[in-house]
């Protein structure tokens, strides 16, 4: 065989190897209700996706994963996983036995959105468990050593939260997706887009803020 010939095939083979590490097979949503939430009438909530879009497609989640997949030309697995419980009670929270099948999904790209339930972190002491608990859970999904990490700060601005969540995120070389002024413009949120009789249900996203969140993912996607 030709040297030329052997450079070709060597070529084409990176090139293969490339586009598959470029294109997520596999994408890990953790997150909280803004990113899934089963149906609770009480609270003026009928849907299954995220908190509080008018229909499944319109969530984070599915547009995130539409656009990616219209990307690349293939529709990539998905995994969500509702972690509202670790965000309220984060500090000796059991990851590895709460996260086995999120670990054992092997995702090459984990997105992890969380942070608005987390109680405020009034002390240096209460950020610094708070962000190792994070970076503990970022190291304990990262199963697949080639995965992209992307970490979203939280919809409601908070800079105790989100500075634990970007140096948590640096920790493990992830990229940090600071959204926080989407929260200032009053349009972001549901109770913008029509009336709800729980305060807590619209002063979610709504489908433009859950828009603006899926956009600023998609961008920081390599």
């Amino acid at each position: 065989m030709s040297r030329i010939l052997l450079t070709i095939i060597a070529l084409l083979s990176f090139s293969a190897t490339a586009s598959a590490q470029a294109q997520p097979q596999k994408i890990l949503f953790v997150g909280n209700s803004i990113t899934k939430h089963g149906p609770k009438a009480d609270i003026d909530w009928h849907g299954n996706w995220g908190m509080a879009a008018t229909s499944e497609d319109k969530d984070y989640v599915h547009l995130v994963t539409k656009s990616l997949s219209a990307k690349h030309g293939a529709q990539p697995e998905i995994l969500v996983k509702n972690v509202a419980d670790f965000e309220r009670a984060h500090v000796g929270y059991d990851i590895a036995g709460k996260f086995a099948d999120a670990a054992a999904f092997k995702a090459d790209l984990i997105i992890l959105c969380i942070g608005e339930n987390v109680a405020a972190l009034k002390t240096p002491e209460a950020q610094a468990d708070y962000q190792a608990q994070v970076t503990a859970l970022l190291k304990a999904l990262k199963t697949n050593p080639k995965a992209a990490i992307i970490v979203r700060s939280s919809f409601w601005s908070n800079p105790a939260k989100d500075s634990a969540m970007r140096q948590a995120c640096e920790a493990v070389g992830g990229t940090f997706v600071d959204i926080g002024a989407l929260s200032k413009d009053e349009q972001n949120y549901a109770r913008s887009e029509r009336p709800y009789k729980h305060a807590g249900v619209a002063n979610h996203p709504g489908d433009r803020g859950m828009a603006a969140i899926a956009e600023a993912i998609v961008k920081a996607v390599k």
